[in-house]
């Protein structure tokens, strides 16, 4: 008899039997779920997923060239390409200089680069496709021909935050899951949850391969603070600000304090007009650093500037908050690091921790603008320290750890989000006892990585998405038995 299958593995071969992929099951425009239209990440969020590593590191040029990227080199902040300092090889030959992304093959000479000096170093064009026909050739100034690779849209691990998702109505899965019992129903969902974290932690080892075991930390932590309206620009300020960047800025935290505030564009100079005597105080400090670094940093032209979500948030939720409490967490590094990934880490160790960061400005202050709180509020609430449980500490500490498993199983849901509750909708709307089944984080997370495997990649209402006759199919390991 063969080996017991791992629980991932389980979730993987559950996955393969996926036929056709769920990608082609049916068209975007399938009559049942119209509404569902593909809306186009804008290129940041692109360039953000090819410095992570999402898009991993061999390709073939659009001539047949093999090219592997040795060094991702760092994002620009001024003018020229999007990333400098990088290092490749094409058919094994290294090269060393730029690397420019754009959205359509086209945009290099649309965009002027071909006659910009400031792109002369460029080793490597990336981009998502061309629109019309014809082929279009990248060329630097001085007429060298530079190598295009066409990145693969669906190649990136996890989904953009812009897809829109299916409509929240129960789904055909409904009945199958009330049939297969609260047993089987829960064996389904360990599978997903630990298939999830295991893609959490291979995500994390590639970054940490790339860019160092800290800035993965760092950068993961930012995304985290983020969650969920403004995952991406906090994301993108913490690459283009790495933290050995921070680290050594020669007046230390408070340096690193004015770099992050300025870059994210928070930093305007119109703060003063309206601001109290303990907000003009924090803001001259601030300036103070700031004013050496603004004209290299400052977001806007010719860099994308990052777009903050404001509409719909909640005050101890402000991007600016979340930007002080990064800050926070830089300034005291050597013991985030330790908490955080140590041999003693535990949950109660995290958030003993949490419950001592603290910040003189943003203790009680909401916002630049707000009146300030009349008591402290945390830096980092439950709600975040849940996400950086998730999505860092836990996918880092269970691979091989059943001890760890065992406490995040322990670990309450967090408030639905919206995925979550939409998938709950679909999966188990009527259950008895749902709680049995959605109560704790790790069944959140498993309802998340099934909503992500299926529902948000069939786009006919249910209608060909393969699950409910997957999860009627007699169990894996036993289908495989004399």
């Amino acid at each position: 008899m063969p080996p017991p299958q791992s629980a991932s593995s389980r979730y993987l071969a559950f996955l393969a039997e996926q036929s056709p992929p769920l990608s082609k099951a049916a068209e975007p425009e399938a009559e049942v779920d119209r509404g569902r239209e593909q809306i186009e990440p804008d290129e940041l969020a692109w360039q953000s997923r090819w410095f992570a590593g999402d898009f991993g590191h061999e390709f073939v040029t659009m001539d047949g060239e093999a090219v592997r990227i040795v060094d991702f080199g760092w994002w620009n902040h001024g003018a020229g390409p999007d990333f400098r300092g990088c290092t490749v090889t094409v058919n094994g030959e290294v090269r060393t200089g730029s690397i420019e992304l754009d959205r359509d093959a086209r945009d290099w000479e649309h965009h002027g680069h071909a006659l910009n000096p400031a792109y002369r170093d460029t080793v490597l064009h990336l981009h998502l496709g061309q629109r019309g026909g014809g082929q279009w050739f990248t060329r630097t100034d001085e007429h060298r021909l530079v190598p295009q690779v066409r990145l693969d849209r669906q190649s990136p691990v996890r989904h953009f935050p812009e897809v829109p998702p299916p409509a929240a109505r129960p789904g055909r899965c409904l009945e199958v899951f009330r049939r297969l019992g609260p047993e089987r129903t829960l064996a389904v969902l360990e599978d997903a949850a630990r298939h999830r974290l295991e893609r959490k932690a291979a995500r994390l080892r590639r970054i940490a391969a790339i860019h160092g075991e800290d800035q993965m930390l760092y950068q993961t932590l930012a995304d985290a603070l983020g969650y969920s309206r403004n995952r991406l620009p906090l994301t993108v300020l913490a690459q283009r600000l790495p933290l050995k960047f921070l680290k050594t800025r020669p007046g230390g935290g408070a340096e690193a304090e004015a770099l992050l505030f300025g870059a994210s564009g928070f930093l305007t100079g119109d703060d003063f007009d309206h601001a109290d005597p303990e907000t003009r105080r924090w803001l001259r400090g601030l300036w103070d650093c700031w004013w050496s670094y603004r004209d290299a940093f400052a977001p806007g032209l010719p860099r994308l500037p990052l777009r903050w979500s404001l509409t719909g948030t909640r005050p101890l939720n402000h991007p600016q908050r979340r930007i002080a409490a990064l800050c926070v967490l830089v300034r005291n590094w050597p013991e985030v690091r330790r908490v955080l990934t140590g041999p003693g880490f535990s949950v109660k160790a995290v958030k003993a921790f949490a419950e001592t960061l603290t910040h003189p400005y943003w203790d009680r202050h909401y916002t630049l603008h707000a009146s300030p709180a009349t008591k402290p509020m945390a830096l980092l609430g439950s709600a975040r320290l849940t996400e950086i449980l998730a999505n860092l500490c836990f996918p880092l500490a269970v691979a091989g750890n059943e001890k760890a498993w065992d406490e995040y199983r322990r670990l309450p849901a967090p408030a639905d989000n919206e995925k979550s509750r939409r998938a709950a909708v679909r999966l188990f709307h009527g259950y008895p006892d749902p709680d049995r089944l959605t109560g704790k984080l790790w069944q959140q997370q498993a309802l998340l990585q099934i909503y992500e495997d299926f529902c948000l990649e069939d786009h006919t209402g249910c209608r060909d998405c393969p699950m409910p006759e997957q999860l009627s199919a007699p169990p894996l390991e036993a289908a495989g038995q004399d």
